[in-house]
């Protein structure tokens, strides 16, 4: 499948400062200091953090208008942009995304990431951290969507398949550790580097691709509408999830389970340009069933926060007792590997965080090498999880990057307090599908739709490798 395109360097722009280089965790970009910089597009993991941290910028593309509107189309941009035009670069998608939505012969659904309801708002001059859950359906619902779901909904789907899946495999003590499937850098760079642990993989599809596949299945059956007139978009602080959608095995009879992938940053560019400011909006909510989540749901855009939401679930699963404290405090925090021990139902679980894709190698080893004692380990290649994904509002001051990620951080985690649910398996509108369609986890229907298997990239890695 072609990655190129996805993540970029204008070489017109680039002034060859190697910050980029320096960022990106797989050595995929490579040039001299001083000159315009390369990107491996076969060994690049699409994560965008070399986005994010780009300086070099167009300041005249406002006088020439017509250089300026070359740019924006090869970056997939519409022209009423006016924020600087930086060297690295994800390409938009937001102009078919306008397309698409003045098609009256679509049925246009939209899911939301977790992340995005926490950095929204500073594109639109709120502090850092701000929630705008209330805000973001209104938005999407004055663009012109038929339905706004929710990806926490998927997330929550997601703790009740992969929950299931991680005690299945304690049981069987097979393929342990079980990794988490929820980013595409990380299924990408394990598919690349050590294809040979692809076992260690939960099954599991990512909560975008869950919740799209529903979409168009249980959706469609719920909404009396064609699944073919359906075009599902997913609102993403990650830009690496244009590349999990357009993926061969993310479909579901013929349909695929996630049409179009948008960034934060490009939905803050589209409703600007559409004239509405988060700001001035009514508070809404998603549509339910396929829009209702709990708090667990919620903290998947932090990292330890899929490991949380897990426990939480697996432990009431694998134990029957309730939960009293579930607030796993120690599972918490930023870059680098976190390790603890959790009781699981009279069972001992050593888990280990992962942040930052440069840190994952020393763990892949000891899985290789026999020594790994690991039965569950989350990664996320960003490094403070999904509230710093590369589609994120940019960072700029490189001295607030801390600050903005500490305040999205703690904005999620109050969110997660004050929801009525805050587990997955106690979410009503999961029960709701479960009893509807799904049936159980891991079960016919939910293997089919909801999972999906992982393949070796290493040749076509290694054909690339500069």
């Amino acid at each position: 499948m072609e990655t190129s395109g996805i993540i970029n360097i204008d070489k017109e722009l680039c002034e060859g400062c190697g910050r980029c280089k320096e960022i990106c965790p797989v050595d995929a970009i490579y040039g001299e200091e001083g000159e315009a910089y390369t990107i491996d597009q076969d060994k690049c993991v699409m994560c965008g953090q070399c986005v994010q941290i780009c300086s070099a910028y167009d300041t005249e593309f406002n006088k020439d208008m017509k250089k300026g509107s070359k740019r924006f189309k090869e970056r997939g941009m519409i022209d009423e942009i006016t924020e600087p035009i930086f060297a690295a670069y994800n390409k938009g998608t937001i102009r078919e995304l306008r397309e698409v939505l003045k098609d009256p012969n679509l049925f246009t659904v939209v899911q939301c990431a977790p992340a995005i309801r926490v950095s929204l708002g500073e594109d639109f001059g709120l502090d850092y951290g701000t929630l705008v859950v209330d805000k973001i359906p209104t938005a999407l619902r004055k663009l012109g969507f038929d339905r706004v779901y929710d990806t926490n909904f998927g997330a929550d789907v997601t703790i009740m398949e992969e929950g299931t899946e991680l005690i299945e495999r304690l049981k069987e003590h097979k393929n342990l550790p079980m990794f988490t499937s929820c980013c595409p850098a990380w299924v990408k760079f394990i598919e690349q580097d050590y294809p040979d642990l692809l076992n260690h993989l939960s099954s599991c599809k990512s909560p975008q691709q869950m919740a799209g596949a529903l979409f168009k299945s249980y959706g469609a059956k719920i909404n009396d509408i064609d699944p073919k007139k359906i075009f599902s978009v997913a609102i993403m602080p990650c830009t690496c999830k244009q590349y999990e959608a357009n993926r061969e095995e993310m479909q579901n009879n013929g349909y695929k389970d996630v049409d179009l992938v948008v960034t934060t940053r490009q939905l803050a560019v589209l409703l600007k340009a559409e004239g509405i400011d988060l700001k001035d909006l009514e508070p809404q909510g998603f549509d339910v069933p396929l829009g209702g989540y709990c708090g667990a749901g919620a903290i998947f855009g932090v990292t330890g926060g899929v490991m949380e939401a897990a426990i939480r679930t697996g432990y009431e699963l694998a134990s029957k007792k309730p939960l009293d404290n579930f607030e796993l405090k120690f599972l918490r925090g930023g870059e680098g590997i976190r390790e603890a021990k959790v009781d699981l139902g009279g069972q001992t679980l050593n888990v280990a965080m992962v942040a930052g894709l440069k840190n994952v190698r020393s763990v892949l080893d000891s899985v290789r090498q026999g020594t790994c004692n690991y039965d569950f380990v989350e990664v996320m290649a960003c490094p403070n999880g999904c509230i710093s994904g590369g589609g994120q509002p940019k960072l700029v001051l490189q001295w607030k990057r801390e600050e903005a990620y500490s305040k999205r951080r703690a904005s999620i985690y109050a969110h997660d307090k004050s929801m009525e649910f805050r587990k997955s398996h106690e979410n009503p509108n999961v029960k709701k599908v479960y009893e509807e369609f799904l049936g159980k986890p891991l079960g016919e229907k939910s293997h089919h739709l909801l999972h999906t298997k992982y393949k070796d990239r290493s040749k076509n890695f290694n054909k690339g490798e500069k």
